[in-house]
């Protein structure tokens, strides 16, 4: 691979302290949850999607509002309903009676980064509309591919204790998801800190009255995307991330371990994880820290497993601990 000249390197130095600037602009807006900003600037960095899980009232839409604010991005939210329809996402041809022609007019998903708002609202039909854009990174309407903003990511949602009225992410477009992130509810001091805010003024809909500015820009995840994919892997690390992904599927806890693709994406959090560390190769720590976030959604446990307790962030620590670490 070539190595990166000077001025990439300049430009890629620049990049890293930007984003590493924008947890602390998202701060402003958002009390704790600096997991899934960097899950979502990984997800930028490495052209994958997020998926949130949280009950309502954790701040998922604030946080990505605030996230595009501080990239200087574009952002749409959607929220998804059992009525929401594929065009509704895609845009349509709509006919022009001024030119008796048909025109295209886009749909929210012409964005940079797209809310995708309690994804397992909507049926099955609509949420695979979102598998092309999500793979492909454009839209076919009428047969005619649209290509899609640069950067792109879904932000998707889902509440993980209203079941009633939902239609579960199949496994496809499960895998088709970067990451997923649990977003906690706060302690009790950040819990405090947000009543402190909200008593002196704070309103979640003025973000340039929070004080959030754009500290990284478009440029700044180009070239740190460009940065990311020159990380260096050892072969030893390498066969570490695949022992670790091949462990699942032995694991009698599991009815579907990590596939290939998920070991692909794990090496790609891995390296961005370490490229905002400031390393420019991937330690087992960096694997480490990625694996849950990386491969905890692809895996199904056994229905025995799951009536004895058993979750899958357990399981992907026997999986990890039963994997010689690479010295």
């Amino acid at each position: 691979m070539t190595p990166l000249s000077p001025e990439e390197h300049q430009a890629a130095e620049r990049a890293r302290q930007a984003l590493g600037a924008v947890r602390g602009e998202v701060a402003k807006a958002v009390v704790g949850q600096d997991a899934a900003v960097s899950a979502l600037v990984i997800g930028l960095l490495s052209r994958g999607h997020v998926l949130l899980e949280g009950v309502p009232g954790v701040a998922k839409t604030l946080l990505v509002r605030a996230l595009a604010a501080a990239l200087a991005i574009d952002t749409k939210r959607v929220q998804f309903t059992p009525d929401l329809m594929p065009g509704d996402i895609t845009g349509s041809l709509v006919f022009d009676a001024g030119t008796s022609e048909f025109t295209f007019r886009p749909g929210p998903v012409f964005t940079n980064l797209l809310l995708a708002d309690e994804i397992n609202r909507t049926p099955p039909k609509t949420q695979s509309a979102l598998l092309e854009a999500m793979e492909e990174r454009q839209v076919s309407i009428d047969g005619t591919p649209r290509a899609l903003p640069q950067p792109f990511l879904v932000a998707a949602t889902q509440n993980p204790v209203e079941y009633e009225g939902t239609y579960p992410l199949p496994e496809a477009q499960l895998d088709r998801f970067l990451m997923k992130v649990v977003l906690p509810l706060p302690d009790r001091d950040a819990e405090l800190e947000v009543l402190r805010r909200h008593a002196t003024g704070f309103d979640p809909k003025d973000l340039d009255a929070a004080g959030v500015r754009p500290v990284a820009d478009p440029a700044d995840l180009a070239a740190g995307a460009q940065a990311v994919r020159r990380v260096q892997v050892g072969s030893d690390v390498a066969s570490y991330i695949v022992d670790v992904a091949r462990a699942t599927r032995t694991s009698p806890s599991l009815s579907l371990g990590a596939s290939p693709r998920a070991t692909t994406a794990l090496l790609a959090t891995s390296r961005a994880w370490a490229w905002l560390n400031g390393r420019d190769f991937v330690t087992p720590d960096d694997v480490k820290a990625m694996t849950v976030p990386t491969l905890a959604h692809r895996l199904q446990l056994r229905p025995e497993a799951e009536l004895e307790g058993v979750g899958v962030a357990t399981v992907l620590d026997s999986a990890i601990g039963s994997v010689p670490v690479p010295r």
